[in-house]
């Protein structure tokens, strides 16, 4: 009884303990985080000083530059309209990185095992990222329509090249020693590709996604400058051509944070596959 006592006494303390580690644990990481964000932020601020500065300095008319408190009232003002060109922005380029993505994906995989494959996909890949955006748009619209999956065929353009180059890079490069281990236990071809290329190839396949994601939003801007029926572009130039100029830095501004969302979910998507 009394050696229990003993066991459950020595026990106690730890129990007692264990909360002011979850407590230095979780400062650690805010602090972490802050190192991580405050240069960003930092800069950021120095940058709409020095923007608050030159407009006041020099005199600079709104219509051309405006100040930066004019841009935040416009995002206010317009913050409902912004959100929803955003979500149309959003949609279009969330739904070409997906196709995109996923037909270079499979092109890739194609390649690695068909040296065919590869001479005949390649070209055409590489041929499609060269040809201007702004001169396939008009045969992408003549025969999709104008809508959202024109749009987003637009963008599926864009984000195959850098998918499908990153992928075959990375299944290409596998470790050989990793491959001759597999071949050692009679490992089938399958279970070689998904066991031991895929897993090398992640960091190749999570920067060609970074990429696509971020020429995806391009992507999207460009057709809407073109169709100009709705979303970000589309506002931009609007506001532009009537010389709402606070307006166009606001839609901007909400660009820019949308392009950021979208480059930050593959990062979150990486990390969190690292974890685990």
């Amino acid at each position: 009884m009394a050696e229990r006592e003993r066991t459950r006494e020595s026990r106690t303390p730890s129990v007692r303990r264990s909360p002011g580690r979850r407590a230095r644990r979780v400062r650690t990481r805010l602090l972490a985080a802050a190192k991580r964000v405050a240069p960003p932020v930092l800069l950021f601020v120095a940058l709409v000083l020095a923007w608050h500065g030159t407009v006041v300095a020099l005199g600079i008319p709104a219509i051309i530059l405006p100040p930066p408190a004019a841009v935040a009232d416009a995002l206010v003002a317009r913050g409902a309209t912004l959100f929803a060109d955003a979500a149309v922005t959003g949609a279009t380029a969330a739904t070409g990185l997906l196709a995109g993505c996923a037909v270079g994906a499979l092109l890739a995989f194609a390649m690695t095992y068909s040296r065919t494959a590869a001479r005949i996909a390649l070209p055409y890949v590489i041929t499609l990222r060269i040809a201007p955006l702004i001169a396939i748009a008009p045969l992408v619209f003549l025969w999709f329509g104008r809508g959202i999956p024109a749009r987003a065929a637009l963008v599926a353009t864009l984000a195959l090249f850098p998918m499908t180059v990153a992928t075959l890079d990375g299944l290409r490069s596998t470790p050989e020693r990793y491959l001759a281990l597999a071949r050692s236990v009679d490992a089938s071809k399958p279970s070689v590709f998904l066991r031991v290329r895929v897993p090398a190839a992640a960091p190749s396949v999570f920067a060609g996604l970074k990429l696509a994601a971020t020429l995806s939003i391009v992507g999207a801007v460009v057709a809407e400058f073109v169709t100009l029926r709705a979303g970000i572009g589309y506002r931009v130039f609007v506001t532009a051509e009537r010389l709402r100029t606070a307006e166009t830095y606001a839609a901007l501004v909400a660009l820019s944070a949308l392009g950021v969302a979208f480059y930050l979910v593959p990062v979150l998507l990486e990390r969190a596959v690292w974890t685990e």
